[in-house]
């Protein structure tokens, strides 16, 4: 009978052992880490898979190392130059020390959301309209390490900061909307003044061209004349060259072209100086002559005789 009581009362024991075991497990996801604290004082960190506590006296928080979003709500902010734009942005974080995350800040969300929206001001406060509008990049870097910063006690890494819009005032938006219209019919102007100055330019190297080609035809028609004409002056000179003539000949032609020249139709003749000493040629052809009709009739004589 004892016995019996005693296997009861272990069995019992194992049991209740069992149960205590099974709620003293706990999970922790991959993405998770788990921050144990027993009787209230920190007592390590769990990793992901599955870990156990002491029942009743452990407790564990579980906390998320995934990449976040803090979205901050629109809100108006003072430019440098005077204008009120309204600003809206986008802070993504995730979560370096689970320990810093649990005991060093009691509302992650709300605390980041105002300093955001605080460094969000001081950042667009020192810039102008127009710096802001197109420097986003710089607006975003510059908060993005700001927010890295003061979230380091924290435990969290801010990853990326986005501005997600800046709207100026209506009026403001309907001047840069006349400003930008003025830029493009201008810019149209300009680019219509080159496209014009550039076909001039085209057309007057084209007639340039066109001129420098005539040019060209013209004067290698004039060498191909001159250089036939050379060609035949010296083929000529080079056969009366190679007949030998002498100054006999030279006389009988320059009288046949002084009687080309009486067949003209000039009233007046001009003859070169140098006609005089052809001129003197033309005593020594008339002796020449004489010569020959006086060896001709002593010839038939002789002939006669015999």
């Amino acid at each position: 009978m004892q016995e019996f009581a005693a296997i009861s009362f272990l069995a019992i024991l194992a049991v209740v052992i069992f149960i205590v075991a099974l709620t003293g497990l706990r999970i922790v996801a991959p993405y998770e880490k788990g921050v144990i604290e027993r009787l209230g004082r920190y007592q390590r960190t769990a990793d992901p898979g599955l870990t156990l506590i002491v029942p009743f006296l452990d407790t564990m928080r579980k906390v998320d190392m995934r990449e976040q979003v803090v979205d901050v709500a629109p809100q108006e902010v003072i430019t440098r130059d005077n204008v009120v734009v309204t600003v809206d942005a986008i802070v993504y974080y995730e979560a370096t020390d689970p320990v810093k995350l649990t005991y060093n800040v009691a509302d992650f969300y709300n605390a980041a959301t105002k300093l955001a929206q605080t460094n969000l001001r001081n950042v667009i406060g020192e810039t102008e309209l127009d710096e802001a509008l197109t420097s986003r990049d710089m607006i975003n870097a510059r908060l993005r390490e700001v927010l890295d910063d003061a979230t380091d006690k924290w435990g969290v890494r801010v990853v990326r900061v986005e501005i997600k819009r800046i709207d100026p005032p209506e009026d403001v938006t309907q001047a840069m909307h006349r400003q930008m219209k003025a830029e493009r019919e201008k810019r149209a102007q300009i680019l219509e003044a080159e496209g014009l100055r550039q076909a001039r330019i085209l057309e007057a190297e084209g007639e340039a061209e066109a001129v420098r080609r005539v040019a060209d035809a013209a004067r290698y028609k004039l060498e191909v004349e001159a250089t036939g004409q050379a060609n035949a002056i010296t083929t000529v000179f080079r056969a009366i060259s190679d007949a030998n003539p002498d100054d006999k000949l030279i006389a009988i032609q320059y009288l046949d072209a002084l009687k080309s020249i009486a067949n003209g139709t000039a009233s007046k003749i001009f003859l070169p100086y140098e006609a005089t000493g052809v001129l003197g040629a033309l005593g020594g052809i008339r002796e020449l002559f004489q010569d020959q009709a006086s060896e001709g009739p002593s010839t038939n004589g002789a002939n006669q005789n015999q």
